[in-house]
């Protein structure tokens, strides 16, 4: 069976002050590679979560499949057919079928309109004809809330209240892919339970699937099939979650999840030395050297190549975690 989204060597460029250097008389910079080269595939009903530090990739990643940012190479596929790249057919194949979760539950809700309004929007923009008041309500009981919160505004809401009418929209056309965007950033421990909960119902009755973009990997754990590990726009490793929980391979993989749950802490496990590199000045080999405490010699000089074991995991690493070192580390 086909995967429902499968995306095949995409990468995402942006300018680096061309003009204002070619205004200047100086050589232009080459452009920023935010995307380079990620692969992935997304199964129907289930859920994919997209990992790392903030600057990876992953919400440039999630913004090209949307079309919200153009596509520089590779391609997009959905439900099989070509919506990005060579012989794409364009974004009209997934307006519909792809609805989007923002990572402001209130900021991305109209201040100025009611939830009724903000619910009937989908209906109205596709010409979907329905009862608009009758589809309110039932968006609204799928979510949990009361039928009174029809006449709310979003200065009204809670936080935990305002992202479930993000999902009651997010729903409103019965969409076969959601993009989360930090779907419990900034909610309560209590409320993120609640909106999990809900996702999972959701998905259990609906068969929608997820793509999830976190910092949060205690609920990437517990709720992604597959996931991938983004760092400077690849994909450094990816998998079934379990197994790259149980045995992560790449060494920024095992530093982020013995960090816990925010990639970007610093406690525990095997630390993650010094900041992000530029964008406009990546590291030679691996990318992740400079920042590994496990680097060999080969990794300064040397891009790693993808490792496949199965369909279970893949990774780029020249020293993985759990496999015998080939040399002794380079040091520091």
């Amino acid at each position: 069976m086909s995967a429902l989204l499968a995306i095949e060597d995409l990468a995402v460029r942006f300018p680096s002050g061309g003009g204002l250097a070619g205004r200047l008389g100086l050589r232009p910079l080459p452009p920023i590679e935010a995307v380079a080269g990620v692969s992935l595939a997304l199964e129907a009903g289930t859920t994919y979560a997209l990992v790392g530090e903030s600057g990876s990739g992953k919400s440039t990643l999630a913004r090209a499949i949307v079309g919200l940012v153009p596509v520089a190479r590779g391609t997009i596929r959905f439900q099989g057919r070509s919506v990005a790249g060579p012989g794409a057919e364009g974004l009209g194949a997934l307006r519909r079928d792809v609805a989007i979760l923002f990572q402001d539950p209130v900021g991305s809700l109209s201040p100025r309109r009611t939830v009724r309004s903000i619910l009937a929007e989908p209906f109205r923009v596709h010409g979907v004809a329905a009862d608009p008041g009758r589809e309110v309500q039932r968006l609204l009981a799928e979510v949990g809330l009361a039928a009174d919160f029809a006449h709310r505004y979003p200065h009204q809401l809670s936080g935990g209240q305002a992202r479930r009418v993000g999902v009651a929209r997010a729903l409103a056309l019965r969409p076969k892919l959601v993009i989360a965007d930090e779907p419990t950033a900034g909610l309560d421990v209590s409320v993120q339970g609640e909106l999990l909960n809900l996702m999972n119902d959701l998905q259990a009755r609906l068969g929608i699937a997820f793509l999830m973009i976190t910092h949060n990997l205690h609920v990437v754990r517990h709720v992604a099939h597959r996931m991938g590990v983004m760092y400077l726009g690849r994909l450094v490793e990816e998998g079934a979650t379990a197994v790259i929980f149980s045995s992560p391979r790449h060494r920024y993989t095992e530093a982020l999840l013995a960090a816990g749950a925010e990639p970007d802490a610093r406690a525990g496990g095997p630390a993650i030395r010094g900041e992000v590199p530029s964008l406009i000045a990546r590291p030679p080999g691996c990318e992740f050297h400079p920042r590994c405490g496990f680097a060999l010699a080969r990794c300064r000089t040397e891009a790693p190549g993808l490792t496949a074991i199965g369909t279970l995991r893949s990774f780029r690493c020249h020293n993985p975690a759990g496999v015998a070192a080939p040399g002794a580390p380079a040091g520091a």
